[in-house]
């Protein structure tokens, strides 16, 4: 399928329609653009609008030529501060400083959850997401609001160019591990698909949080023109010649240097009190990685580590659930997320901002597909190489879901008499007012949209409504290796994040992804027990916004073995998509 029918567009709604809503073709009050500035385009306008967002999405190389690279080492146009906010709207006119931000700051800064201490000409989807979704249904608590204005503060003492982190890089060149550090550090390392490394930044970061530590990134060339940095004033990737060069090569199941391996060692085991941070090395592997070590969460190999002044993670995985059942964190995380489901929302929306080359496709693709749409469905479909559901049997399951949910996708009026009813309610409806539903499609394969596009293109629906099906890019295999390919799923992330209704794939990085950074509980496709297998129900809708982590460590310390993981705190529970799993739910 060429670029121009991957974005096709199929109305459904038994009549031909134009640009405009009630078919005049450029009725100008029939668009809703969500930014100031734009006109009505005509229809002509919209079909080279679509030619061009499908271009930048499938053709495009993505070399890095915007405007910020993400990860870059030198700190300059990344993190632009306005002097004393004098270009900000927030300034106030005597020495106190900024005023109270009014009702338009607060959603601009998502209640406070963002600094207003950057330059909006650099990094234009900080400020702007806020424009392409509905209002969140979470408030950031002023706690957590005012902990990260100090870690911002830290970060500009302790991150890379400041003095502190000159001493601290010394130290850990020269092997050992300081008693008394001004400033502690954990590095994150990425490992495995974008999803994967979105859920372990973010729980990293909440580590961070915690233990008062600055969180600096490892990043490979392909993670590159992704990410806005999230911290004014400083960077947060490690700068060029930083002593640990070989991250993969030394990061592995067997580095001496694995918390874990030092443990089974005797190194750190026993009583913590024995242990000064004088004997150790001058830093610790933590391996998180699907099946990490039971001991990385007890209480006492958290004060053991605390005494390492350099903390490396690599994982895949969203551990920032385990820290809610660790009594030691239980009342600082009360305070920093009164609504446990709406951790993960406010980490993602606090670190992630793409950069302003991802921007820029995902403003153009939503102005040219979704802006109009009364309602946007998004229909994430994720099939995975270890469980290679076959096609019928996967679009069946999105049939039976969407029969199974009523009203989840609009029905279509088959011809044993429903397009009487379809015609009836056009006629009493009117087709200037019918309600357009934009289905957004995001897989790696071109299948399920062309078979849904054929459908709303064959048939009116029940109640007059008209479609629209979309697929901004199908590129049959995920290739993590690639910087283009991740700039275009994070554009598809924010693009699904952007839907009124989310339904996902059973344990999908990728949805989990959108629908925290939405706030909104998905629809989830479960999982078959076998390829060939159906599986009943289709899908369940989540209770909690929340992503799951898929590999809890088997026990707790100071938990009689055996016990379910599961029961140990009201808000914590299994998930629905992987029952060995472990996600926050609303407090009961």
């Amino acid at each position: 399928m060429d670029a121009a029918a991957a974005h096709s567009k199929v109305v459904a709604g038994g009549e031909q329609l134009g640009a405009g809503r009630d078919g005049s073709g450029g009725n100008e009050e029939a668009w809703r653009w969500p930014w100031p500035g734009w006109r009505a385009p005509a229809l002509v306008e919209v079909v080279v609008l679509g030619f061009l967002a499908t271009s930048a999405l499938l053709l495009l190389p993505f070399g890095g030529a915007g405007n910020q690279p993400a990860f870059s080492s030198s700190p300059g146009s990344e993190f632009v501060q306005s002097p004393v906010y004098a270009a900000s709207s927030l300034v106030h006119e005597h020495v106190a400083g900024p005023a109270p931000p009014t009702w338009h700051d607060q959603d601009r800064l998502l209640g406070g959850l963002l600094s207003p201490a950057f330059d909006e000409q650099f990094c234009r989807s900080r400020y702007t997401s806020s424009l392409y979704r509905r209002p969140s249904p979470f408030r950031p608590s002023t706690y957590l609001v005012e902990r990260l204005r100090r870690y911002e503060a830290r970060h500009r003492q302790c991150g890379p160019g400041a003095p502190l982190f000159k001493d601290a890089v010394e130290h850990l060149r020269s092997g050992r591990n300081a008693a008394r550090s001004e400033c502690q550090y954990v590095v994150w390392t990425p490992i495995n698909g974008l999803g994967n490394r979105m859920l372990s930044l973010a729980s990293t970061f909440l580590y961070a949080l915690l233990t008062d530590r600055v969180l600096l990134v490892h990043a490979p060339q392909e993670f590159d023109g992704l990410f806005c940095e999230p911290f004014p004033g400083s960077s947060w990737a490690l700068p060029a010649g930083f002593p640990i060069t070989d991250f993969a090569g030394i990061f592995t199941m067997g580095s001496p240097t694995s918390y874990k391996n030092m443990w089974q060692a005797g190194a750190v085991g026993g009583d913590h009190r024995n242990v000064t941070a004088e004997s150790l090395p001058a830093y610790v592997f933590l391996d998180l990685i699907q099946s990490f070590t039971d001991a990385a969460f007890c209480e006492a190999d958290q004060r053991v580590l605390a005494k390492f002044n350099w903390v490396v993670v690599k994982s895949d995985v969203y551990f920032a659930t385990m820290f809610f059942l660790m009594p030691a964190y239980e009342r600082e995380l009360a305070r920093l997320f009164p609504e446990k489901e709406a951790v993960f929302h406010h980490l993602a929306r606090y670190l992630f901002h793409p950069s302003d080359d991802v921007w820029g496709i995902v403003r153009r693709y939503y102005g040219a597909y979704l802006a109009r749409a009364d309602e946007r469905v998004g229909l994430q479909v994720r099939v995975f190489p270890e469980m290679p559901v076959p096609f019928e049997n996967m679009y069946g399951q999105i049939l039976r879901c969407s029969e199974q949910e009523a009203g989840l996708l609009p029905k279509v009026a088959h011809k044993d008499g429903a397009a009487a009813n379809h015609s009836s309610a056009v006629a009493s409806s009117g087709s200037r007012n019918s309600k357009l539903t934009s289905i957004l499609v995001t897989s790696l394969f071109s299948d399920y949209y062309e078979r849904i596009r054929g459908v709303y293109y064959a048939s009116p629906t029940e109640t007059g409504e008209f479609v629209e099906v979309h697929q901004p890019s199908h590129e049959r295999e995920q290739r993590t290796e690639a910087r283009a390919h991740n700039q275009r799923a994070l554009a598809e992330m924010y693009l699904l994040s952007f839907c009124d209704r989310i339904v996902t794939t059973a344990v999908s990085t990728f949805g989990y992804i959108a629908h925290g950074l939405a706030g909104v509980r998905p629809w989830v496709l479960l999982r078959p027990p076998s390829p060939e297998a159906p599986v009943d129900p289709a899908c369940v809708r989540s209770k909690t916004a929340e992503p799951c982590l898929q590999a809890p460590p088997r026990r707790m310390c100071g938990v009689a073995e055996g016990t379910d993981i599961g029961a140990l705190v009201p808000y914590a529970r299994h998930c629905e998509d992987d029952h060995k799993g472990l996600k926050l739910f609303p407090q009961l």
